[in-house]
C-alpha cells in the first residue's frame, strides 16, 4: 500500500448528481456491503441511461454519526450509478439526488478492506485541513481501475466538507 500519509485531496465543487441504485441500512458491526453489491451487480445493466461505467458506493450518515461514533451506529449504504435522468427506473431500485456540495477527493490505491485511509482522512487530514464534515453523503467512485480485493485497485474517495469560517 502507498504511504497514505502523503495523500492530499483535490477540493471539488460538486454540481448535482442523479443516481439510481439500491440501498440498505447497516452498521460497521453488521456490515452488509457484500450482500448489497451481490444484489446490485447482476441488475446494474437494467439501468439504461448511465453517464459512465463507474460504480458508486455511497453512505448517508446521521448528523451525529461521527461525533458520537460507534461501530453500531446505523447508516444507509447505496450501490448505484450516475444517470442522465430518472427515465426508466428499474423495478425495486430507487433514485437519489446529490445536491451541490464541496468535497475533498482522495485518489486512493490499495485494498478496499484496508481502512487506514479513512483513519488518516478523519483523524489526521480533516482536523488540520481548515474544514469540517458537511452532512452530505460520502461516496467512493469505483472506476475502470477499481479491482475488488486487489492491492493495485484504485478509487476516488469523496468526503463532504465545509470551510471553517
Amino acid at each position: 500500500m502507498e504511504n497514505i500519509i502523503n495523500i492530499l485531496p483535490r477540493i471539488i465543487e460538486l454540481t448535482e448528481k442523479k443516481l439510481i441504485g439500491i440501498h440498505i441500512s447497516m452498521s460497521l458491526a453488521a456490515n452488509k456491503t457484500g450482500v448489497l453489491w451481490q444484489t446490485f451487480m447482476p441488475r446494474r445493466n437494467e439501468i439504461l441511461n448511465n453517464k459512465s461505467s463507474d460504480l458508486i458506493s455511497l453512505q448517508i450518515y446521521s448528523e451525529n454519526h461521527f461525533s458520537a461514533f460507534s461501530i453500531h451506529n446505523e447508516f444507509e449504504k447505496w450501490a448505484c450509478v450516475e444517470v442522465e435522468n430518472y427515465k426508466n427506473i428499474p423495478h425495486g431500485m430507487d433514485t437519489l439526488m446529490l445536491e451541490p456540495c464541496t468535497y475533498a477527493v482522495f485518489d486512493y490505491k490499495g485494498l478496499n478492506t484496508d481502512h487506514r485511509i479513512f483513519e488518516y482522512i478523519y483523524s489526521t487530514w480533516l482536523p488540520s485541513s481548515g474544514y469540517v464534515l458537511n452532512n452530505s453523503p460520502h461516496f467512493e467512485v469505483l472506476g475502470e481501475k477499481y479491482k475488488n480485493n486487489d492491492p493495485t485497485s484504485e478509487e476516488q474517495i469523496w468526503i463532504p466538507i465545509v470551510k471553517i469560517s
